[in-house]
């Protein structure tokens, strides 16, 4: 997909230039965007009453690429790089905070999960760092690679109740953006799965007194 890239900016320049030498501008590519799947916001039914606490889910610390909206890409381990006109309709930490307040909603298992806008304090808060949410190409396979670490902290104490490093490559179907985008989406509805059985877990073994 690297080879797509250096296509597609070559052919940028050469319009522009086009533009500047006939004094008339061409014809902009089209920007598509993308989104993640949101799950249900309908709680299951359950004869359980729900944990009697609230949660706050932060939206996740992220490099300055992560607060973008361009899909991004990286080859080997260093080397990272941005799509022009594939875009997000948000910064990917914004998009990842949505799907993990939708999980942990729709799970029915808290008295409250909301956002920091919409809840001033909050019994724990669910707060971490992204690290990579990228299109991987290693030479050998193409994978969706998503990685960040993620903690659960009590706002009265400050204390971190519980932790999850989570990072897992998922499979791309083929080598295009759309089956990209949808390998990262997968992974990430992975991650809110991971974390919400996390949490279940968490407050099982620790019950509310």
């Amino acid at each position: 997909m690297r080879r797509r890239i250096g296509r597609r900016s070559g052919a940028a320049l050469a319009v522009a230039a086009f533009g500047i030498l006939s004094g008339c501008g061409g014809a902009s590519r089209p920007i598509k965007y993308y989104q993640l799947s949101l799950p249900g916001v309908i709680a299951p039914a359950t004869t359980t009453p729900p944990v009697p606490v609230t949660i706050v889910v932060r939206r996740l610390l992220a490099s300055t690429l992560y607060r973008d909206r361009r899909l991004v890409y990286s080859v080997g381990n260093q080397q990272m790089g941005t799509y022009e006109y594939e875009r997000w309709v948000g910064p990917p930490s914004e998009l990842i905070q949505g799907v993990f307040l939708g999980e942990l909603r729709a799970s029915g298992h808290y008295s409250g999960v909301y956002t920091p806008e919409g809840k001033a304090g909050g019994d724990y808060a669910l707060h971490g760092r992204l690290y990579e949410f990228a299109e991987h190409d290693s030479g050998s396979n193409l994978v969706a690679r998503l990685t960040m670490d993620l903690e659960l902290s009590d706002t009265q104490t400050g204390a971190t109740v519980w932790r999850r490093y989570y990072t897992h490559d998922e499979p791309v179907s083929a080598k295009t953006v759309p089956d990209v985008v949808a390998a990262l989406d997968r992974n990430v509805q992975l991650a809110a799965n991971d974390v919400a059985a996390g949490l279940e877990q968490y407050f099982a073994t620790h019950p509310i007194k």
